[in-house]
């Protein structure tokens, strides 16, 4: 593909990513009760507003390093992105800036989720902030800007062994990342009120449905996007076909699952699949098989779906299943590479050195994101406070805290005689 052909592709596949952000809106607005959809839908909301801003003045310059043993890159290197900007490839270098934006978006807004009903907005803009500040950027170094994970075969195996860590579109730097920051702050906020005696159901099930298809949609541009620095984008129907296909068995692997357990299958399980489907692909769509691709999306649908009772067993409240989805489908996708990525896993060509890079990648962002996360969280918590009163909770998110209802239907007034 010509020059002019990959820039219109990355326009519209950072497009397509940004829009996935207001999926999760939707998706997660749905899930919640009527009076917490509008502060659920902020939360994704204000992390674009803040992740955009912050990963233009410095995040861009912080997610690249000269050596694998920098933590981060120089915040103060490009800020502003006037380098970036001032270069001979500006329009070529920007259009990377924006297209990498999306992904620092998308991982803070998904963490949202494990909070719904509880938190309180100024202090989640705070989490955003340092978070991707202190989780989100230095974990895109690591993994595509030159770091540690990015040069952990040749550290371990040798210049010449030809092994590397795979995670093509972010099964580590986003999904894991996410999925460990999302565990870090339900620990740290408590559970809801209730938690383990009521049943929180989805209020609006098709909003729900409409956020997965946007997600669906946008994953596409979110897993291609990055053909674009190929001269020939050679990759991009694997990758298509590998995105469709998983998506697809994972919506057949919850089904499955729930069909066995509690006898009906469910319009909010056949959308959970497909996002853990979909999750588990993410870092493996460049490198696998369509066959190995569709077994991919069954195994982590039907895994995501035992997954999410997890917080009832050990006694944290991921109020939406961040952890069950994106940290369990991110760890069964990255790691799943080191067993069946094309012509390098241990039963496809390959031997154990993929696998172990594989698993010590997937380990080293789940352990730090946790941390961090956590000592945000906590911070945050003893200082100003974190969660919303018991009695804004009971009462609604939305309106104690935004002013607003999701729904502010007026009663209709009897007619009344010669009126």
């Amino acid at each position: 593909m010509d020059a002019t052909g990959n820039v219109s592709w990355v326009i519209t596949a950072t497009a397509l990513v940004l829009l996935m952000t207001p999926g999760v809106a939707f998706f997660y607005g749905g899930l919640v009760r009527a009076k917490s959809v509008i502060s659920m839908m902020m939360m994704s909301f204000g992390a674009i507003g803040l992740i955009a801003v912050l990963w233009v003045l410095f995040g861009f310059s912080m997610s690249s390093v000269s050596s694998p043993t920098q933590f981060a890159g120089n915040p103060f290197a490009d800020l502003g992105l006037a380098a970036a900007a001032a270069g001979p490839d500006a329009n070529v270098a920007l259009l990377g800036v924006a297209y990498g934006a999306t992904f620092a978006i998308i991982t803070v807004a998904l963490i949202s989720g494990a909070i719904a009903d509880r938190a309180r907005f100024g202090p989640w803009l705070i989490f955003v902030g340092v978070f991707g500040t202190l989780g989100y950027f230095p974990i895109a170094a690591w993994v595509w800007g030159g770091g540690w994970i990015m040069h952990l075969g040749t550290t371990l195996f040798g210049e010449d062994s030809g092994i590397a860590v795979i995670d093509y579109a972010g099964g580590t730097a986003v999904h894991i990342n996410a999925g460990a920051a999302a565990l870090a702050l339900a620990i740290v906020l408590g559970k809801r009120i209730g938690f383990g005696r009521e049943l929180n159901k989805p209020h609006n099930v098709p909003l729900t449905l409409l956020g997965a298809a946007l997600l669906w949609f946008g994953w596409f541009g979110f897993n291609a996007g990055a053909e674009w620095l190929s001269e020939d984008m050679g990759g991009v129907g694997l990758i298509a076909i590998n995105t469709l296909g998983a998506a697809a068995a994972g919506i057949l692997g919850w089904v499955l699952v729930e069909k066995l357990r509690v006898g009906k299958p469910t319009s909010v399980g056949a959308v959970s699949g497909l996002v853990a489907g979909l999750v588990a692909i993410t870092p493996a769509c460049a490198a696998l098989t369509p066959g190995w691709a569709l077994l991919l999306g069954a195994i982590s649908g039907a895994a995501c779906a035992l997954a999410v009772d997890l917080k009832f067993r050990l006694g944290f409240d991921d109020s939406l299943d961040v952890v069950g989805l994106h940290l369990v489908g991110g760890l069964i996708g990255t790691v799943y590479l080191g067993f069946f990525a094309t012509g390098q896993g241990l039963f496809t060509g390959g031997d154990w050195r993929l696998l172990v890079v594989q698993v010590i990648a997937s380990g080293g962002v789940l352990i730090y994101s946790f941390v961090v996360a956590y000592v945000i969280g906590f911070s945050i918590e003893k200082t100003i406070g974190f969660r919303v009163t018991g009695e804004d909770e009971i009462a609604g998110v939305d309106l104690a805290v935004h002013g607003e209802e999701g729904y502010a239907l007026e009663p209709v007034q009897p007619a009344t005689v010669g009126g």
